[in-house]
């Protein structure tokens, strides 16, 4: 287990993840700001990049699953991803429909921004996403975000950029 909240715990994905995580991506509402769709292929080659970064890095995107019964819901982590041509620490995230707008997102979010705040040496952490994309808005800001940045992306499409400091989150952390 990487990280817990009150409600889920993160784990590294596994290979054994391939039909929960199908469920989640393979699912176009959910990945509908994505420029391709995931097939069987696509699915297995996301768990074989989360599993080289966790050997390269340190982290990944994390199963996230129910304390309750085990049951995976989705992805969460840190990735390394070039956002308006620099690479940044980035934390995603992706949740099974019926698993949406229950406060999963903001909870691992958060449990993965304070996993990245207490195990890198990283100042600041970001989340992008097309400006289309509301959830993924609200989930970055529930978590301490706010917009920083703002550029047309490769598909001619607004890319907004949220991101919350090292400092920011100590002064948050001091508030509670």
């Amino acid at each position: 287990m990487i990280t817990e909240t009150e409600r889920l715990f993160l784990r590294e994905l596994t290979k054994d993840d391939f039909s929960a995580l199908y469920s989640v991506l393979a699912d176009s509402d959910i990945t509908q700001h994505y420029t391709y769709t995931f097939d069987k292929a696509r699915v297995m080659n996301w768990i074989d990049k989360s599993i080289e970064r966790y050997n390269i890095f340190g982290f990944g995107l994390w199963a996230v699953c129910l304390k309750d019964n085990g049951e995976m819901i989705g992805d969460c982590g840190l990735t390394m991803q070039i956002i308006n041509n620099q690479i940044k620490p980035e934390i995603g995230y992706h949740f099974r429909k019926d698993m949406q707008h229950k406060g999963y997102a903001k909870e691992a979010s958060i449990a993965v921004r304070d996993w990245a705040f207490t195990n890198t040496s990283f100042n600041t952490v970001f989340s992008y996403m097309k400006k289309s994309n509301a959830a993924s808005v609200a989930t970055a800001v529930s978590y301490g975000c706010t917009k920083v940045d703002e550029y047309t992306d490769e598909e001619n499409e607004t890319t907004v950029v949220y991101a919350i400091t090292r400092d920011e989150w100590l002064a948050q952390k001091d508030k509670l």
